[in-house]
């Protein structure tokens, strides 16, 4: 049974589900286990690995079998996220800010594979977020905690009901120091707030999330700082500041025992400004005198007209950098209609969801990038100067962009007998994607895009005994490209992801055809009065036209590009085991994911010392990938394992292992260079309650301290450049090309909680 994006997931028998499915809920998601929601969900959710280009533990990647939901705009997205029944994808691009969700609201998490029914972006899977209310939760509770890099947190939430109705609230609040250098830090403010109201037959709900939370980030650092110092970063300040206001309603009514309506309706605004200390691409020309793009042509002023007035050079001696910045202002509308009967069809049970969902949002983006000077510590001041040149692909960016999102679904699970049900469904989406240039500069940007398709769902559960269950399913489903891949898929003019956009050509959807099979069970009293549950499963996923980044042709950090890739295939095998006693429980997964390419591709890859260079042009490298090469950026293993003890009645103790295996290096798309090492991360927690309502906990976050890396990429070396002839570059000594992201090292909390 395929659950629908409107349907509450502990209604219906995940038994009948095919397709490996889980659960996390809210007592998984304590504090006494993880300190973010990203870390919960790692732990909890088999298969699921996190990776980090931002260096902030709020803005980490979740990637499942291959596939990726992340908040970092440019990052092609294959997961679909949802919130209390509503996409919580950023309209712009696809992205999922998970800093947004208030994580002590949260009720429970599902996670769904192989399903088109969750609509556009849901090739990988889909996680539906369902929040508490006053029904579900009764009290008051507040909590605090802390530790390691300033972390301080804290909470309130209370809930309740009279009657008929309910009124639930939560209030957040974090501020993270960052383990890094320079500016790291995090301020975190959110809240939730739901008013409920129900009777025999219908329940009704308004609720509201609002954040405000500035994150600091740190990229990818040159392994031969990392080296020197661990926490050293390249290149800062690097801020984004992020604001939101997501009111919805939903309404749930039992027409009959048989017949029921789900629905809501929501409206969504966000708000994001990013500063970005980087390199730059111009560099000093006619002897010092002017600033040119590239430095090359003193034809190529860094504004103006080429051919026309050089622009002085009047920063007299400094190293150059540059602040890129970018603003997005969405604004989503949307809501979705759903209907349920679970009348029975030839006196079998049967269950039949059908429904429309539309989404339209409106999105403001502006762009503009400042030149800089470095100082010794790697940061960038500006310098007043802006950067306007057109013919290199630089120029400021006002656009405005307009998507609209339908989607038509059905999906119907029957039970052929009672040990064997059938599912089978479908869902037809269309998107709009309209983009309009502000600057009257740059009319070729403009365009008129529409994806259409339907995507079909078909699947089986065989109930081998009373307690083992085999189960298999096809299905197929489609992402149309965002609006940021979109304006930016043009390899003659690269774009700063996630800031410049320029005309370009147009892009195809990507169609994921995805089988899974496998066999789950669980035993009972037969196991000294524990429950053991266990699951063996395979995947196989062939996306057709997938979306990729590619680095810029001419090297420089940070720009690049979309295009369609051709066919990628992803993969692997699920297997996992869970045993629970009434003192102590233990689990552990294993997932292997093989994502390779089925496509010949030629592929830019610039700052890659194992790339080619065009004979025609030296300042061009490419790389040539063929169907099996590995695609970067993929731990092929994850293991997890973990055991919890209560070794009082007041005193849980507990340690939990995870073991990421060696991925490639982003861009290394051919696979030659060295990897990205595996690593292992031990974690220790424990809590004791002190009276019925007050409970104190500690965690010990990579408790042996271990150096390891999230991800890696490439960089173009050859460090920063002066604005005086013959002065030797600045960082000119990092000659190695790879650069990573370091995993926080050792890291204790301390905190404690009260319930009335």
């Amino acid at each position: 049974m395929v659950t629908a994006p409107n349907q509450d997931p502990s209604l219906l028998d995940r038994d009948k589900v095919p397709s490996n499915t889980a659960i996390v809920t809210s007592p998984q998601l304590s504090h006494n286990y993880t300190i973010n929601f990203t870390d919960a969900m790692s732990r909890d959710l088999p298969g699921v690995a996190l990776t980090d280009t931002t260096g902030n533990p709020f803005q980490r990647n979740l990637d499942y079998r291959g596939f990726t939901a992340s908040p970092v705009q440019g990052t092609p997205q294959g997961i679909a996220v949802y919130q209390n029944g509503v996409r919580i994808n950023e309209s712009w691009g696809d992205v999922v800010n998970w800093d947004f969700i208030p994580e002590k609201a949260i009720d429970r998490v599902t996670l769904y594979p192989n399903s088109p029914i969750f609509g556009l972006n849901a090739i990988g899977g889909a996680l539906s977020i369902q929040m508490k209310n006053g029904f579900t939760w009764q009290g008051v509770e507040a909590e605090t905690f802390g530790g390691s890099f300033g972390r301080v947190q804290g909470s309130v939430q209370a809930g309740g009901q009279k009657d008929n109705i309910s009124a639930y609230a939560l209030f957040e609040s974090a501020y993270d120091r960052g383990w890094r250098d320079y500016a790291n830090s995090s301020h975190i403010n959110r809240m939730y707030v739901d008013i409920g109201a129900r009777n025999d037959d219908t329940e009704f709900h308004v609720n509201f999330t609002g954040a405000d939370n500035l994150l600091g980030n740190v990229a990818a650092t040159p392994i031969q700082m990392l080296n020197q110092r661990w926490s050293s970063v390249y290149t800062w300040p690097q801020t984004t500041h992020l604001q939101l206001a997501f009111l919805n309603a939903t309404l749930n009514h039992d027409f009959s025992s048989t017949w029921s309506f789900q629905g809501n309706v929501y409206y969504r605004g966000f708000r994001q400004s990013h500063v970005d200390g980087n390199g730059t691409d111009v560099e000093s020309c006619s002897r010092g005198r002017f600033l040119c793009i590239d430095g090359v042509n003193d034809n190529d002023p860094i504004y103006g007209p080429v051919g026309g007035p050089p622009v002085p050079n009047t920063l007299g001696t400094a190293f150059l950098g540059e602040i890129d910045r970018n603003w997005v202002n969405s604004n989503t509308f949307g809501g979705t209609a759903q209907a349920t009967n679970t009348d029975k069809l030839f006196g079998r049970d049967n269950h039949v969801v059908m429904g429309v969902a539309v989404d339209h949002g409106f999105t403001k983006f502006n762009a503009s990038s400042e030149l800089g000077t470095v100082s010794d510590n790697l940061f960038v001041t500006g310098t007043g100067i802006y950067i306007n040149q057109p013919d290199a692909g630089l120029s400021p960016v006002d656009l405005h962009a307009t998507n609209t999102y339908t989607g038509i679904y059905l999906t119907d699970t029957f039970d052929v007998t009672n040990k064997l049900s059938v599912t089978a469904g479908g869902r037809f989406n269309y998107a709009q994607i309209d983009l309009q240039d502000q600057t009257g500069t740059n009319p070729l940007l403009n365009s008129s895009n529409r994806f259409q398709r339907l995507n079909p769902v078909i699947g089986a559960t065989y109930k081998l005994t009373p307690t083992v269950t085999v189960y298999g399913g096809y299905s197929e489903a489609n992402r149309a490209p965002t609006p940021l891949e979109l304006g930016c898929s043009d390899p003659n003019h690269p774009c700063m992801i996630d800031s410049f956009l320029v005309a370009d050509p147009p892009l195809k959807q990507v169609v994921s055809h995805t089988f899974e099979a496998g066999v789950r069970g669980g035993f009972g009293a037969n196991l000294a009065t524990g429950m053991l549950t266990w699951g063996l499963g395979v995947f196989h996923t062939l996306s057709d036209d997938d979306i990729i980044q590619v680095a810029s042709p001419l090297g420089v950090n940070n720009f690049g590009f979309f295009q369609n890739a051709g066919q990628t295939l992803r993969k692997g095998i699920e297997a996992k085991i869970d045993y629970r006693q009434e003192r102590w429980n233990a689990y552990a997964n294993y997932t292997f994911v093989d994502a390779t390419y089925q496509s010949y591709n030629t592929l830019f890859s610039p700052n890659n010392p194992n790339a080619v260079t065009d004979p025609n042009n030296s300042d061009v490298s490419f790389v040539n990938v063929k169907p099996g090469d590995h695609i970067p950026g993929i731990p092929a293993h994850r293991f997890k394992a973990g055991v919890e003890y209560l070794a009082t009645d007041k005193w849980k103790v507990g340690a939990d292992l995870n073991v990421i295996g060696s991925q490639w290096l982003i861009h290394d798309d051919t696979n030659q260079s060295p990897k990205v090492p595996a690593y292992w991360v031990v974690n220790l927690h424990s809590s004791y309650q002190i009276t019925p309502n007050i409970e104190v906990f500690g965690l010990i976050n990579n408790v042996f301290n271990q150096h390891y890396y999230l991800a890696g990429a490439f960089y173009q070396t050859g460090g920063f450049a002066s604005t005086t002839r013959g002065v030797t570059n600045l960082m000119a000594q990092l000659t190695d090309p790879r650069t990573f992201v370091p995993g926080t090292p050792l890291a204790a909390y301390a905190g404690i909680r009260a319930k009335f």
